[in-house]
């Protein structure tokens, strides 16, 4: 059983409060994927992000093949962290944790996400060429747009 394990940090040039006020409403997620993704909140993203949240999504990641995801908010620190797993959807695990810390002239947020994939050995060989691709590509996408909105560190 292999368990990946995503890494990322950013750092922008914003205060906790305002990265915290965007990244906890989950109607923003949609903002900050990219478009071809397909993305469509179709239920639970009506309140600020709380602990239990369910929220359900459809995305289209591969080949135009549409795929309902169906993630829960496990935990919630205000102004600190939250961490959500997929309930239902594409992977066979999904545990995604978001951190964001103060740092001299901004927030650096952080993003530690744990994945297994579905299809067992199968899943393995197409791993590093197209779900780890996908998902830099969907993490650098996330990047630029956070810099679009919220200005360079």
């Amino acid at each position: 059983m292999k368990i990946y394990k995503l890494h990322k940090t950013q750092k922008l040039p914003i205060s906790k409060a305002k990265a915290w006020e965007f990244l906890s409403d989950p109607a923003n997620l949609k903002t900050i994927t990219p478009d071809y993704m397909g993305f469509d909140i179709i239920d639970g993203a009506d309140r600020k992000m709380y602990q239990g949240q369910v929220i359900q999504y459809i995305v289209t990641p591969v080949a135009g093949i549409k795929t309902k995801w169906v993630t829960e908010i496990t935990h919630v620190k205000d102004n600190e962290f939250f961490v959500d797993e997929q309930r239902f959807g594409p992977y066979k695990l999904w545990h995604h944790k978001h951190f964001i810390k103060e740092i001299e002239g901004g927030v650096e947020m952080e993003d530690i996400i744990h994945y297994k994939l579905p299809f067992g050995f199968l899943g393995q060989l197409v791993h590093p060429f197209i779900v780890k691709n996908k998902l830099e590509e969907i993490f650098s996408y996330r990047q630029q747009k956070l810099e679009e909105l919220f200005g360079k560190y």
